[in-house]
């Protein structure tokens, strides 16, 4: 994958546009998210896809944590300012939409970048349904099969070293934490080079629209997500 094809410069700003965006979520990271269709209403630009940009960019840290403050659109120019421990992407008006900490030794090594990206997209692709799935049954909640409101609050890292041949990337656990009608969820991983563990790190995102676990209607939003995913394969 060459990451430059899902984004634009223009200047010192970058922009991600609805086909860009959308062919990264399905082609590459296997996110059928009907916010990334190209027609959506309240289209979205991957988290992932930030994520991958800016390690493209500024390579990778032993700890990095990246919180998503605002949704990206594709009309949204992005700029980066980096200071000690901290890259910040804002908008031409100063809004802020991603920061990004990070600690410890750092790399420009373009093999490793690579692998990180290529395995953390392949085990974020598997939030839904795989992974979601069982912890809304486990939980005894899901969100809305109508109005599915499912998006990025931050993901972090930890390495012990960055001297690595094989990353990939294993899924521990999940956690759920209600509050009213959302949710913050953590899918939990532990980073392997090989069979060797090196790291562990954590994707979290916020659910919407809870109700009460039914499994007709999960079934029924496996459904709908599995029939965009069945139409894209063919458009293809």
């Amino acid at each position: 994958m060459n990451i430059e094809d899902y984004y634009t410069e223009e200047g010192e700003f970058i922009f991600f546009d609805r086909p860009q965006s959308s062919a990264f979520a399905k082609n590459f990271a296997g996110d059928f998210n009907p916010i990334h269709n190209i027609d959506a209403r309240r289209f979205c630009v991957p988290g992932d896809l930030l994520f991958s940009v800016i390690l493209h960019k500024y390579g990778l840290a032993e700890f990095m944590r990246f919180r998503f403050i605002n949704m990206v659109d594709s009309h949204v120019r992005l700029g980066s300012s980096v200071s000690d421990g901290q890259i910040t992407m804002c908008d031409t008006s100063g809004k802020e939409f991603m920061v990004v900490e990070r600690s410890g030794q750092e790399t420009r090594n373009v093999e490793i970048t690579r692998l990180l990206v290529a395995a953390y997209v392949q085990f974020s692709g598997q939030t839904f349904p795989y992974l979601l799935v069982d912890l809304m049954r486990r939980t005894g909640l899901m969100i809305n099969r109508a109005r599915p409101l499912v998006f990025y609050k931050s993901m972090e890292l930890k390495l012990d070293t960055l001297d690595v041949s094989d990353i990939r990337l294993q899924f521990v656990d999940s956690t759920m934490e209600p509050d009213g009608k959302k949710a913050d969820v953590s899918l939990n991983f532990t980073i392997l080079d090989g069979e060797k563990p090196i790291g562990n790190g954590a994707k979290k995102m916020v659910l919407g629209g809870l109700r009460e676990f039914s499994q007709e209607e999960v079934s029924l939003l496996v459904s709908d997500y599995q029939e965009i995913k069945n139409t894209h394969v063919k458009a293809e």
